[in-house]
Order: structure tokens, then sequence, then C-alpha cells
């Protein structure tokens, strides 16, 4: 019975936290979606609050408002006038003090991990840490430049192309870890999609990629 009862446990288990996660997010999302709508409420005159209250009953709006937003903003900045708005916010956004800091470290971080010519996690590798003797996986995010790589060269007798850095996840919370910069030839390149080495690291080692899906992996890379 015991048997049978984790069995059940392991089959609903991911499951209900799926929806519980996704519940959560919809529900963020609707909460700032009321909230903006009440901001409107407010100024709008007696004839239109009932219309404005209406919305607030539909479950899910919040999203699709926001997947609205999202895909007309695209629109806008894909062409050249939008570019030349998007250029001014940012002027006036960098002339900001205190928001200055803020948004231009965030959005080189976010122009660096979503833009489709970068190269940060498209690659799992192993990396010998914290000491020779003990391996851990990381992702490679691109190559030290300006002061940093300089310092390199002189530090390690190895030419400044040649390292790469590096994000080392934590486990099982992969959102926080350490910032790397190693020569090349000390890491070994994993066949595993950096999807794969994710769920390896939060699942502490349990989860391994499929052996099958490595075995093709690596007979592709041999021819």
């Amino acid at each position: 019975m015991r048997k049978y009862i984790i069995t059940g446990l392991l089959v609903w288990l991911p499951l209900a936290i799926t929806v519980w996660v996704l519940l959560w997010v919809l529900g963020i999302i609707d909460g700032v979606f009321i909230w903006l709508l009440s901001a409107v409420q407010a100024v709008l005159p007696d004839s239109a609050r009932a219309s404005i209250r209406e919305l607030h009953n539909i479950p899910g709006l919040g999203v699709l408002v926001l997947v609205g937003a999202l895909m007309l903003t695209g629109m806008f900045v894909a062409n050249m006038f939008g570019q030349w708005w998007f250029r001014q916010w940012d002027r006036l956004l960098f002339k900001i003090p205190i928001v200055k800091s803020i948004y231009s470290s965030v959005k080189q971080v976010s122009d660096t991990l979503f833009s489709s010519s970068g190269n940060a996690f498209r690659e799992a590798v192993l990396v010998p840490y914290p000491h020779p003797h003990s391996w851990t996986i990381a992702f490679v995010t691109g190559k030290p430049a300006g002061e940093v790589a300089e310092q390199l060269s002189g530090l390690s007798g190895v030419a400044a192309e040649e390292h790469v850095s590096l994000y080392v996840p934590t486990t099982p919370n992969p959102t926080s870890g350490f910032f790397l910069m190693m020569p090349r030839a000390q890491l070994r390149p994993l066949a595993m999609s950096v999807d794969e080495a994710l769920k390896y690291i939060i699942s502490m080692g349990v989860v391994a990629p499929p052996t099958e899906a490595l075995a093709a992996a690596q007979e592709s890379g041999r021819n």
C-alpha cells in the first residue's frame, strides 16, 4: 500500500507543483493588471467606471493584455520610427542618477541573455571547481574583455582570447552562483543541452540526461 501511495505521489506531485506555479504567476499578473485598472478608473468619469469594473472579473485578462502589449511593443520597435523613439527613451533613463545605474545593468544583462546573436548560456561544460580534483557543471557566457582580458594574459600566461567567462550555478537554486574566468583548455565540453544541464543541476544529479540523446550528440559531433 505504501508503494502505491508513493507511486501515485510521484505521478501527481510534478503536475500539482506546475499548476501551482502557473496560478501564482497568473495571480501576480492579474493583480498588477487590476491595480492599473483601478488607477485608470479613478480618473475616468462615472459613466465609464462601470465598464472598467466589469473587466476586474475576467480571469486571465491580465496575461492576454501583457502578451498583446509585448507584441505591439516589439512590432513598434522593429521599424525605424520605433527604434528612434526607443533610443530617446534610453537617453532619458540614462540621465536619471539612480535609475541610470539600475537600468543600464539590467539592460546589459538582458541584451546578453536574450539577444539572438549572443552566445550566453549556449554551451554546458565541466570545470574543475572549487579545486583541481573536483568537477562541476558551468555555462559559457562569453569572453573576458577590456582591462580584465589584459590582466588575464599577464597572470596566466595564456592569451586573453583563449579565456572564457563562466557561470557556475548553485543547486537546487540555479539563479544564484559564481562567475569564473578560465582558459578554455581547462574545460571539458558536454554533449548535453543547456536545458538538460539545468535539470541535472536542479535535481542534484538525480535526473541525468537520456543516454540515447548523449550518444546521438556524440556521434553527430564525430561526423
